[in-house]
């Protein structure tokens, strides 16, 4: 296994300065404009931010290629390839950044050959940094972290989010979905508006399962990482293996509620991150 210790300190130094222009921003108004649907939120500081972890590593590492969010929405092509890829969300909860709700993150995952091989993932609001590279475990704030052991779904706690499409069919899964994850039972169903950080708080032990349709590969590249080695399962929502570019995505502290959580799920169609709109 080759060594990306050097590329981890880097992502995490990038993803600290980052946050701190997230932090400066949402305290000034901000210019929000709409992307794909009119839920689908965009600010100058996405931009900004994007652009800033973008040219950093560039200048570091000029052989590798990028995935970004706001790129990806201008129009460049989202594609992984085998070669040293960083997958970029600047601002993950946009929403929530626009309201100064404070659940928003920035995410930089980083794969080869197609291998997802270290993520970090820095919560703007209250500083706390998650880590990992593949095969050296998972940490928060330099302590490591251990998912949830829990194997009986009527103790789980699940997340989820809502995705973009508000169409009355998709709604009427979505809640369907809901539904059969409360009716379970379990002891309940939270949605935090920031699909990364829900995630670690999967790779925490904090919840026990989260599941989605309509994320993003920005969304998962990190947390991936981050929840496999704190012991996880990361999988598509078939059961089968992740699918990074499939735009959904089951992840849970036990194989055991993970499989509970796929036979319970009405799929909702999102298209391809990896194919053109």
């Amino acid at each position: 296994m080759e060594d990306w210790s050097d590329c981890l300190d880097v992502a995490v130094q990038i993803a600290l300065r980052a946050g701190q222009v997230v932090q400066s921003a949402v305290k000034q108004e901000k210019q929000v404009s709409s992307k794909s649907t009119p839920t689908d939120l965009v600010t100058e500081a996405d931009h900004q931010v994007e652009e800033l972890i973008i040219s950093t590593l560039r200048e570091k590492y000029p052989s590798h290629r990028f995935i970004g969010e706001e790129s990806s929405a201008a129009g460049v092509k989202c594609e992984l390839t085998d070669h040293p890829t960083w997958i970029i969300d600047p601002i993950d909860g946009t929403c929530n950044f626009v309201h100064s709700f404070p659940m928003v993150a920035v995410s930089i995952g980083f794969a080869v050959r197609r291998e997802l091989e270290l993520g970090v993932i820095y919560h703007c609001f209250d500083g706390t940094l998650y880590t990992a590279r593949r095969g050296h475990g998972a940490f928060c704030n330099g302590v490591r972290l251990q998912v949830s052991k829990e194997k009986d779904v009527s103790k789980a706690l699940i997340l989820t989010e809502i995705g973009a499409k508000r169409d009355p069919a998709t709604l009427d899964i979505f809640l369907g979905n809901m539904k059969k994850m409360l009716s379970a039972p379990t002891h309940g169903v939270r949605i935090i508006g920031s699909s990364t950080l829900a995630l670690c708080h999967i790779a925490s032990g904090a919840a026990e399962a989260y599941y989605q349709y309509g994320l993003h590969c920005w969304d998962i590249a990190a947390a991936a990482v981050i929840i496999r080695e704190a012991g996880g399962h990361v999988m598509d929502t078939t059961g089968g293996p992740l699918d990074l570019m499939s735009r959904r995505v089951v992840a849970a502290g036990t194989r055991q509620i993970a499989d509970y959580v796929v036979k319970q799920l009405q799929p909702i169609n999102y298209g391809r991150d990896d194919t053109d709109p």
